[in-house]
């Protein structure tokens, strides 16, 4: 049977502690109220999932259907923001303080226990190899088109793949690992709340992303990585070709498809997170008071 989100919410709380808990604990760090832990609690104790505060065998059996099975990565672009440091290097793997920005989503992938990890690749794709010493379990598919068409065409490449996955861009630094976790509720993308921002945003009700724009107040600063349940990444294999082939389908962002241009098939909710978690790095400017070694 199907969990409540806060059924889901207190037994993945429970898996990641590993340790002994109390209820004031699930309530403070869940934001709900005390008696609502304490019914949640019971009545996962009725069905079986816990024993106490820690999780049984069916338990763990009634969050399968969450589990995220892969990490997808869109890292086939130039990086012209970038330049000079992206003419020989590709910006995923262009070093911030000795760091790959790829390897910090790809340590928060591996240590969410996610095997399957996907890289779509095209600028100087072969350079992605060196990956491989560190993270042997990637897959790379080549993009062809990466240098005629934005990121739509990366989606194109991996559209089959998107069922229960994470969708990552790749040129994030991210700080707080604990954003990728081993199992999702539902489809959602991460946004950081704000009064005003002049940036990629969403516009909300309810918690559910009504519009994408440029631009916006009292909404949500958009960042790249996204999750898709099993339905929503069955219909963004149709949609996301859908929109590709359309007059000017090429020069359309991949986020666009679900966000945009079919909204209305998909109800995509906004995971909020801070700019202390994660960073995108857009301009050399960015990188040089990133980190001072490009100065």
């Amino acid at each position: 049977m199907a969990l409540t989100r806060k059924q889901f919410d207190v037994l993945t709380y429970l898996e990641r502690k590993k340790e002994k808990s109390n209820q004031r604990d699930i309530a403070d760090s869940l934001g709900i109220s005390l008696g609502s832990v304490n019914r949640t609690v019971a009545g996962l104790v009725d069905a079986g999932y816990l024993s106490g505060y820690a999780l049984t065998q069916a338990g763990y059996q009634a969050l399968e259907p969450y589990r995220v099975k892969r990490a997808v990565f869109l890292a086939a672009g130039f990086g012209s923001r970038l330049v000079p440091i992206t003419l020989n290097t590709p910006k995923p793997l262009v070093r911030v303080h000795g760091v790959r920005m790829i390897d910090t989503l790809l340590d928060a992938v591996v240590a969410a226990g996610i095997e399957d990890i996907v890289i779509v690749r095209g600028y100087l794709g072969e350079q992605f190899d060196q990956l491989l010493y560190k993270y042997p379990t990637i897959r790379f598919v080549e993009n062809p088109l990466y240098n005629e068409a934005n990121n739509i065409a990366s989606a194109v490449c991996v559209r089959d793949l998107l069922q229960n996955a994470y969708v990552f861009e790749a040129d994030l630094i991210l700080y707080n690992k604990d954003l990728v976790q081993k199992y999702q509720y539902t489809t959602n993308y991460l946004g950081v709340p704000v009064e005003t921002t002049d940036d990629w945003c969403f516009e909300t009700k309810n918690r559910v992303i009504t519009k994408l724009s440029i631009g916006g107040t009292n909404c949500h600063h958009m960042f790249g990585i996204s999750y898709w349940n099993a339905e929503d990444g069955a219909k963004m294999a149709e949609d996301i070709l859908k929109v590709f082939q359309m007059p000017g389908g090429w020069e359309r962002y991949w986020d666009q498809v679900a966000l945009e241009y079919c909204i209305k098939n998909y109800q995509v909710e906004v995971r909020d997170c801070t700019f202390e978690d994660i960073v995108e790095i857009d301009t050399y400017k960015d990188l040089k008071q990133r980190d001072a070694t490009y100065c």
